[in-house]
């Protein structure tokens, strides 16, 4: 019992961890961190890295001079992010612990997820040349983070519209979509909107399927999103649901519905995914045409 009562404290004193590297993307999640962090009131911490990859030659080794040139760009990139969390959470008194570090940032997050609540970054940093492309510290912790991860795109959606908007979670109806409900229906209560759980039940478009048995199935995809969503309605009866099944590709329906909402949620893998695969085909595929806000969640 005793060890039971650590795990829960432990667990509620855990941090939102959010890393900014200076550029605009990582500035935008350091404002839906603030948030965040504030709705569930749990510190925010915030965290940079001034770390160079060396031993590729004489010229790669730091002098002090380098080393303390960096130091300062970190605070001041820090500051910053200061500034802005807590305009996003004025007045909710919110603890911010900051931190500069030499290691190498992606080793560093996916080592401090193992006991955050969540991490949060952005899409791109400041070595992404591409608009579209996804950066290497988002990739790399959507498929290796212990905690969900939410990876924030070209906005914060923090704004009193966005506000308003649901919460769209994808459901496939195995396991694996199980945190990501759970943690959809825990945003949605703490933002006060409405929640919409969306099912695809088909991998191929609409117009490709044949008719014969359409509402057999269509039946059949009602009932595995009914049972999936089975005691969260109970649990959580401030959030309103909203069922939507559709014959179609989980991508392409998330991504639709995904204009309308101010946060999606997934699981980290779905319905063809097998234990070894970290990351669905269908998160990956959002995760680079999103542009609201995104949680991936893994299962235990």
């Amino acid at each position: 019992m005793a060890d039971e009562s650590a795990s829960r404290t432990k667990q509620s004193d855990a941090s939102i961890l959010v890393a900014v590297d200076g550029s605009a993307n990582s500035y935008q999640a350091v404002t839906w961190a603030a948030a965040e962090a504030a709705s569930r009131h749990r510190r925010l911490h915030i965290l940079t890295s001034v770390g160079i990859q060396t031993g590729y030659g004489p010229g790669a080794l730091l002098t002090e001079s380098d080393t303390e040139w960096l130091r300062r760009d970190g605070e001041r990139i820090l500051a910053e992010a200061i500034r802005l969390a807590q305009a996003a959470a004025p007045g909710d008194n919110l603890a911010i612990t900051t931190e500069v570090t030499f290691d190498l940032i992606i080793p560093t997050l996916i080592e401090r997820s193992t006991h955050a609540h969540m991490l949060v970054v952005g899409s791109r940093g400041r070595g992404t040349l591409q608009r579209g492309l996804l950066g290497s510290v988002s990739t790399a912790t959507t498929h290796h983070a212990h905690c969900p991860v939410a990876v924030i795109h070209g906005i914060a959606a923090i704004d009193a519209i966005s506000a308003t908007r649901p919460v769209l979670v994808g459901v496939d109806g195995t396991e694996n979509s199980a945190p990501a409900i759970e943690l959809a229906f825990e945003e949605a209560s703490h933002r006060n909107v409405d929640l919409i759980a969306l099912h695809a039940w088909s991998d191929t478009s609409a117009v490709d399927l044949p008719l014969v048995n359409w509402e057999s199935a269509r039946a059949s995809a009602e009932a595995v999103l009914a049972e999936s969503l089975a005691g969260w309605a109970e649990r959580y009866p401030d959030v309103k649901v909203h069922r939507t099944v559709v014959a179609d590709r989980s991508v392409r329906s998330l991504l639709d519905a995904s204009a309308d909402a101010q946060l999606v949620v997934v699981g980290c893998r779905g319905r063809g995914g097998f234990a070894s695969m970290v990351l669905g085909s269908t998160s990956n595929g959002l995760l680079h045409s999103v542009e609201v806000p995104m949680i991936v969640v893994r299962s235990n």
